[in-house]
């Protein structure tokens, strides 16, 4: 008989390289033929200890007494059909003694069920008390389907030990595999979980950046952690408008690392420390390697190379973290260089909303506030950094149209005595225009409306819809509503509400009015601007934003990424980015 190895069903090799990395090696096997690969890969594995159970509901309990006597996680798998229901009383026992067993249950896919098909147990949902954390694996045919069956059976690994830890269940698909012959299991990522109990791992050499996305505003205490933090490791803190960070080592370096042609070492960390939630930034770069603190716990895998997550307040990781000793500002200095550097080259931008964007965002007053429509309104302006104490928001954790308007007039009504700013597309400002017709509106709200008479973001330089040109304007871009950019509808509604109301049509004329829209003052009546600019000169402005700066290696990358696609598609592009970050 010809030698066995180890399968070649991707998300199998997933679930083992992992188990062996989180140093899990007891294993109950009952017999089946939907587990094979599982267990006809471990069994030729010496780092397993494998024990063989023809009855799946003694071998969860044998399964519970083991991880009660070793304080060890113990797997248990077993076959489809009626077998893995015969967990469930084990299940139960570990749940409620918070003991940690791993059911393992294997599965055609889930397109088979409710067809009459024989074996096929509906497990897509599981009673509430058997498992901490239950999901699912399916075959991998992608690199998408890789990082979802990387995150999910690390998640469910770790639930293992979470909180005091309890039971766990991955549900493994399987194409029934004979091929063996896999002889170097191909490794997988594994994630790691640490407390402050814990003894935390050492700070990687090299260069080191905070990512900040969208966040709750800080404290004194935090901002002076995360300070000392960057100075003691000459690290630097990237942001966007939404991330309420506005220490000394805050960097807003979306202009330049947008640059599709310019490859800068500024960029490239050896370590990415990520905190708060869904980022507003749309020029994330990959790294080697990002450390989540988050005190949810949770597997945020934002940039595809988490390996570690610190489920603790962010003050006390970056208090332990920081050393005593010379304060240092390189890279502070350097991403502030370069951005000044890209900048000096914003020049003749066609008028619309980032060219706006450029006038208005050093002329806001000190501590007013300013809100975002999502998308092209908070792009443009997250090119540009805004002045000391000017606060930004956006909605990005739902990350629509809806709302804005309304989240904007809510701030200006919890601080009456700051002026606080919005900044929306015409589709955004219909969506929610209501709301400026709340009786309780204050004299302290300012609103910018960039009225192209359509959802110009589909039409923009990059954006997948803008292959359709003009034809996008019947559906793609929702063109022609809302009064076809009329010049009365907008004039008409505001000031019959009691805003004053003015509009511009061309660059001459905004910056005739930027004076009386930035006033310090909280003006007699809220103000109201409409501002008129066309789809095909955002998409030129962007493009040109993009383009602004170059270097050799940039335009060689971009050549490569787009030869690959051209000959195989995404995937290419996929394997030539990888291949470059590594």
């Amino acid at each position: 008989m010809k030698q066995k190895y180890y399968t070649n069903e991707r998300n199998v090799q997933i679930v083992i390289s992992l188990l062996k990395q989180h140093g899990i090696k007891r294993v109950i096997a009952s017999p089946g033929t939907t587990n094979m690969t599982f267990i006809g890969s471990i069994q030729n594995d010496p780092w397993f200890e494998i024990w063989s159970s023809v009855d799946e509901r003694s071998a969860a309990y044998i399964a519970c007494g083991m991880a009660a006597e070793t304080g060890e996680p113990v797997v248990i798998s077993c076959t489809g059909a009626t077998a893995s229901r015969n967990y469930y009383p084990g299940m139960t026992e570990a749940y409620y003694r918070k003991l940690p067993v791993l059911a393992i249950t294997s599965h055609r896919g889930d397109y088979q069920i409710g067809h009459l098909i024989d074996q096929q147990i509906d497990r897509r949902q599981i009673a509430k008390d058997v498992a901490l954390e239950s999901v699912v694996v399916p075959l991998v045919k992608d690199a998408n389907d890789e990082k979802y069956c990387t995150i999910e059976a690390n998640k469910a690994i770790l639930a293992l030990t979470q909180n005091g830890g309890g039971p766990a269940h991955i549900n493994m698909f399987t194409t029934y595999s004979q091929d063996f012959s896999v002889k170097e299991l191909p490794p997988a990522r594994a994630i790691f979980r640490h407390t402050l109990s814990d003894s935390l791992p050492a700070l990687p050499s090299g260069r080191i950046g905070v990512f900040i996305s969208s966040h709750r505003d800080f404290t004194k205490e935090e901002t002076a952690a995360i300070d000392n933090f960057c100075a003691s490791h000459d690290a630097v803190v990237f942001c966007d408008h939404t991330s309420s960070f506005y220490g000394k080592y805050a960097v807003h370096m979306s202009l330049p690392f947008a640059q599709r042609d310019l490859d800068t070492e500024l960029k490239h960390l050896d370590l990415l420390i990520h905190i708060g939630e869904v980022s507003g930034d749309g020029y994330k770069e990959y790294q080697k390697r990002v450390w989540r603190v988050s005190e949810d716990g949770a597997l945020r895998d934002s940039f595809n190379c988490l390996s570690d997550v610190f489920m603790m307040p962010e003050k006390s990781f970056f208090e332990r973290y920081t050393t005593e000793g010379e304060r240092k500002e390189n890279y502070l200095n350097e991403c502030l260089a370069l951005y000044q550097e890209v900048y000096s080259k914003l020049t003749n931008i066609p008028f619309g909303n980032i060219r706006i964007a450029q006038h208005l965002s050093q002329r806001l007053p000190i501590n007013s506030e300013i809100h975002f429509g999502i998308f092209n309104s908070l792009r443009s302006w997250n090119f540009f950094q805004l002045p000391e104490g000017v606060k930004g928001q956006c909605n990005v954790g739902g990350f629509g149209i809806d709302g804005a308007v309304s989240t904007m007039v809510g701030a200006s009504l919890a601080n009456p005595n700051r002026i606080v700013f919005g900044v929306f597309g015409d589709l955004a400002f219909f969506y929610d225009m209501n709301v400026i017709g709340n009786r309780h509106v204050g004299n302290n709200l300012r609103i910018l409306l960039v009225n192209n008479g359509k959802g110009a973001e589909f039409r923009l330089y990059g954006h997948p819809c803008s292959i359709f040109g003009q034809e996008a304007d019947a559906y793609l871009d929702a063109a022609g509503h809302f009064g076809n950019q009329s010049e009365k509808l907008v004039r008409h509604y505001a000031e019959d509400l009691g805003y004053e109301y003015r509009s511009a049509s061309n660059e001459a004329e905004f910056e005739s009015l930027v004076t009386w829209f930035t006033t310090p003052n909280i003006t007699e009546k809220p103000l109201f601007l409409e501002v008129f600019t066309e789809s095909e000169n955002e998409s030129v402005a962007l493009e040109k934003v993009l383009h602004l700066a170059s270097s050799p290696a940039g335009v060689f990358k971009n050549r490569i990424k787009a030869t690959m696609t051209n000959i195989i598609g995404e995937k290419g592009k996929a394997v030539v980015k990888k291949l470059l970050r590594e």
